[in-house]
């Protein structure tokens, strides 16, 4: 009984001893200001690297845009680098850039190959003068990062080579 006893009372000990030393660096460190406090994390912007054995490989891409409420679905093909007004919808899709083999490397986002394994486009969907969208439409995965227009859906379904 005397061990169980003596063993409490270092338990005990130890215990009170280490929530003390966690309030003095708790004091320690109140009405000190983080040094993330106030700052906003800077995003480090992807750059989009299309490499020589892909330029001027690819003249346009076809994207389907879906009319939810009417149900009904239209095919445009829109050249890279250049934009297209949805006729009646108050958009405009810009098609910035395309990757037949998609790959990210860090913040850098290129093709592998210019085989469309991984067939990429960067658009921006635009109303009226304002950009609503601007990021990626994938071939193969039409639902990853889309964008979520309330009347319209929007997917690259076929891209087209230069010659």
């Amino acid at each position: 009984m005397g061990s169980v006893l003596r063993l409490f009372a270092v338990v005990a000990v130890v215990t009170f001893a280490l929530s003390a030393c966690s309030k003095k660096e708790e004091a320690k460190t109140e009405g000190m200001p983080s040094p993330h406090e106030g700052v906003a994390p800077k995003k480090k912007e992807s750059v989009v690297v299309v490499p020589d054995s892909v330029k001027g490989k690819w003249k346009a891409v076809k994207i389907a845009v879906t009319d939810k409420t009417a149900n009904k679905e239209t095919v445009y093909t829109v050249n890279i680098g250049s934009s297209l007004t949805v006729p009646d919808s108050g958009l405009t899709i810009a098609v910035d850039a395309f990757l037949p083999h998609f790959t990210m490397d860090g913040t850098t986002l290129t093709s592998q190959s210019n085989e469309p394994k991984n067939p990429a486009a960067q658009i921006r969907i635009l109303e009226g003068n304002k950009e609503q969208f601007k990021g990626w439409l994938f071939s193969l995965y039409p639902t990853t990062h889309s964008f979520s227009h309330p009347k319209y859906g929007f997917t690259l379904v076929d891209f087209i080579p230069a010659s």
